[in-house]
């Protein structure tokens, strides 16, 4: 006997029959067929199995209690007369002698239909979140994400790296996204703040002597939603090697991630190592995204020298003009403009299109174009049937808006985009720094703590004027699948002389770093080793491998795109008391 059932819901079958047994679970619903004869569905964790209400004592029962009622029912086995092949169980069904009521539903209407949840309003499913999870469609995402978890754990520990938790309460981190404080009662005017990442503690680890270290680690980050990111909270394959330089992480994941991919993902075919290193200004330029989808085979080309001169305007000089050429495309007029309007609300900026046939640009800005049809027939391979689209804009929007371009053309136009498959790449040598949007001056690109490619030397040059402090490149990676980023990672600068002279570059001073990284900066003079690391979200990871557009989709309890929890009521208002003993005060008008 199992829990207090004989049997679950999945398991019964041609064998049990004649056998008297007891299932336990959810009514899922009950369709009479006369007055003293029914089909019941209940419904469990496992699966489903039928029961054939035949008296008017058992049709008494049923009728009484309201769908999705847990219930626990006694009775025979039978084989099915009308058999269900869909079914694991639709051999077999139960005649009942007994049907007990274990937890009432007290409500004659469910917000929505629990198989067809997925079809209702996203706000509802999040406030009725445990209903919706009865769904199997939902559940399965849950458990995937368990069975991914679970992997990812026992290959890590097969490569000797021990599972380490660091602190959920620390200090509030000065560089990255905005924090989440927690007011600290026993010291007033203070807050702790939850992690946006182990960051820093994973680091002080390898100073410390582990060697491996790993965890199934969450992080907190108070930033808006997005269909691959989750506000609030999420979780990643946090990893830290000692002595280790960007060759040693990426041979790990490489080993540890098609399998897993291959095993559990909507695709059976993953990437295998190693896989391609792409600089991050080359993805850029082919590309046109720094996260690219490798599944489809289209490139950009520069075609702006060819296009000079032309009486366009968006191919005067000053911008760049970007083309992509999508051979055999057979996409309609209206198909193709609807692909442009797309792009345009997505990249930002206008995209242009012209198309060949009979040796010749027809559509669009073709009448601009043919008298360089030559020349750009050789440049892009041009032939019949081949739709070129155009981005023209200053440098970075026409990148931008090509990339969009590039993706949405080899989804749309068959035989460019091998949708069935996990295709993994690197992105390397990022920049170190960049002009700040804001400030005009110079800043860190992306993280501060990696290591400068070519260390204290190249900055050194870079302070005396030699070079362009913008050619740096940091010893920082990115992992892609399928044109999703799913972490960043970087060799460390354990350097503290090194580490100084990068945030002086920046207009930070040593007594700066000591200030905002007093632990790191501390142990790093104490003799560290050189370490690299990297972190893979698991909620994107999931999210790839269950096939599904959003990451709240894999997520048990998600949080809606207003970072609220809507089932709990979270975040809530507080008791005064609550408030007095935090030294807090509410100031100004608080907006729902």
């Amino acid at each position: 006997m199992f829990q207090s059932r004989t049997h679950t819901c999945n398991e019964l079958r041609m064998e049990h029959v004649g056998q008297r047994v007891t299932i336990v679970g959810w009514m899922e619903n009950i369709r009479e067929v006369g007055s003293n004869f029914a089909f019941v569905v209940v419904r469990d964790f496992y699966g489903t199995t039928q029961v054939v209400v035949e008296t008017a004592e058992m049709m008494a029962a049923f009728k009484a209690i309201n769908k999705e009622s847990t219930i626990s029912v006694e009775g025979v086995v039978r084989e099915r007369a009308s058999k269900n092949p869909k079914l694991p169980t639709g051999d077999i069904e139960i005649v009942p002698e007994k049907v007990e009521v274990l937890g009432r539903c007290r409500y004659n209407e469910l917000p929505f239909e629990i198989n067809r949840s997925r079809e209702a309003d996203e706000a509802q499913r999040l406030k009725y979140r445990y209903l919706d999870l009865r769904n199997p469609a939902v559940k399965k995402n849950i458990i995937l994400r368990c069975n991914v978890i679970a992997a990812l754990r026992q290959a890590m520990l097969a490569h000797d790296f021990l599972e380490i938790t660091t602190p959920i309460l620390t200090a509030s981190s000065p560089e990255g996204a905005r924090d989440y404080l927690v007011p600290a009662r026993k010291h007033p005017g203070k807050f702790y703040a939850l992690p946006q990442a182990p960051q820093q503690f994973k680091q002080l680890l390898m100073t410390s002597g582990f060697d491996r270290y790993f965890q199934i680690a969450p992080c907190f980050r108070d930033e808006d939603a997005r269909g691959d990111r989750s506000p609030g909270e999420f979780y990643q394959l946090d990893m830290e090697m000692a002595f280790a330089t960007q060759d040693d992480v990426f041979a790990i994941l490489e080993d540890v991630l098609p399998p897993i991919f291959a095993k559990y993902g909507t695709y059976d075919i993953a990437s295998s190592a190693p896989f391609r290193r792409i600089p991050y200004l080359e993805s850029m330029e082919k590309y046109g995204s720094d996260k690219p989808d490798l599944r489809i085979d289209l490139q950009l080309e520069d075609i702006t020298v060819l296009v000079q001169g032309t009486d366009f305007g968006p191919f005067a000089p000053g911008n760049t003009v970007k083309a992509v050429a999508v051979s055999g495309c057979e996409l309609t007029r209206k198909q193709i403009d609807k692909i442009c309007a797309d792009v345009e609300v997505q990249a930002g900026a206008k995209p242009y299109w012209t198309k060949v046939e009979n040796g010749a640009f027809v559509g669009g800005v073709a009448k601009f174009l043919n008298e360089r049809f030559a020349a750009l027939a050789e440049k892009l391979s041009l032939s019949d049937g081949t739709l070129v689209g155009i981005a023209a804009a200053p440098h970075d929007q026409a990148l931008k808006t090509a990339g969009v371009m590039r993706k949405m053309l080899g989804a749309a136009v068959p035989g460019h985009m091998d949708k069935e498959r996990y295709e993994f790449c690197w992105i390397v040598d990022f920049p170190m720094y960049e002009i700040g949007e804001e400030s005009g001056e110079l800043e860190f690109c992306h993280n501060p703590f990696s290591m400068p490619a070519g260390g204290l030397d190249v900055l050194l040059k870079a302070e005396r004027g030699e070079i362009d402090p913008l050619t740096i490149t940091a010893d920082q990676y990115d992992l892609v699948c399928n044109g999703v980023e799913l972490s960043s990672g970087a060799v460390r600068n354990h350097d503290p002389e090194i580490m100084v002279k990068a945030f002086e570059m920046v207009r930070l001073g040593e007594e700066d770093v000591k200030k905002k990284f007093p632990a790191m900066y501390n142990a790093f003079c104490y003799g560290a080793p050189p370490h690299a690391g990297i972190a893979p979200g698991i909620d994107r990871m999931v999210m790839l491998l269950a096939g599904e557009d959003s990451i709240r989709e894999v997520i048990p309890f998600p949080m809606n795109k207003s970072a609220q929890d809507v089932m709990m009521g979270a975040p809530s208002e507080v008791t005064q008391k609550q408030l007095d003993e935090l030294h807090i005060a509410v100031v100004g008008e608080v907006e729902e």
